[in-house]
């Protein structure tokens, strides 16, 4: 079962979501915060598998949320996917630096929203190529940065880290370059392991920062 709560500052938003994960199969639904610091201390409390957060809320918002999560050891556990209303817009890089693994459109059709939730689980990232695009340009401005664990890449590893950052999938990369989709997800697990990386997600943060692309 993979545990699922929400955070939204909107009833009608998080009743929607309520009455879709209920009703999922392989889901459970274990709570619902209409803030950040509610949101908090529901992830204290349940512990669950992926949050579904809005970036916008009173208070304490989407974006203090992530950090405290990352900043504590005991709630890194939890899957962020950012439930917003655009499909980018100016929070994308910081909410990805914080810690989030993907983006969702609030109004994804259904089975896009439980997908997320269970590609976000099992430890992959929920990045559209547009989305990597944009972060990548709004990145671009600021120069590239040292990223710790770089020099210990392949050249392989490297080359696919960046295809990493174009938002495609492991399949995807594999047609791409004609080889196997074991091939890619090899080298894509080494690199994460080397460069620390908690998923898929932070993986595209750092070949964004290293400048890495194809």
């Amino acid at each position: 079962m993979v545990r699922v709560a929400v955070a939204d500052d909107q009833a009608v938003v998080r009743m929607g979501l309520r009455a879709l994960l209920d009703r999922a199969p392989g889901m459970e639904y274990v709570g619902e915060a209409a803030d950040g610091a509610a949101a908090l201390a529901l992830i204290r409390r349940t512990r669950p598998d992926v949050l579904l957060l809005d970036i916008r809320m009173p208070g304490m918002d989407g974006l203090a949320v992530l950090r405290a999560i990352a900043d504590d050891p005991g709630l890194r556990a939890t899957r962020i996917v950012v439930v917003t209303t655009f499909a980018v817009d100016e929070y994308v890089f910081a909410a990805l630096q914080a810690g989030a693994s993907g983006f969702l459109l609030k109004d994804s059709a259904p089975e896009e929203l439980v997908n997320a939730v269970r590609v976000v689980a099992a430890g992959e990232a929920l990045l559209s190529p547009a989305i990597t695009k944009k972060v990548i340009g709004m990145f671009g401005r600021h120069g590239t940065e040292p990223v710790e664990g770089l020099e210990t890449l392949t050249p392989r590893e490297r080359e696919l880290v960046a295809w990493v950052a174009t938002g495609r999938s492991n399949e995807e990369i594999a047609k791409e370059l004609v080889i196997s989709p074991d091939t890619v997800r090899t080298h894509v697990s080494r690199a994460m392991l080397k460069l620390r990386a908690r998923d898929r997600a932070q993986l595209v943060v750092f070949a964004i920062r290293a400048g890495l692309s194809v």
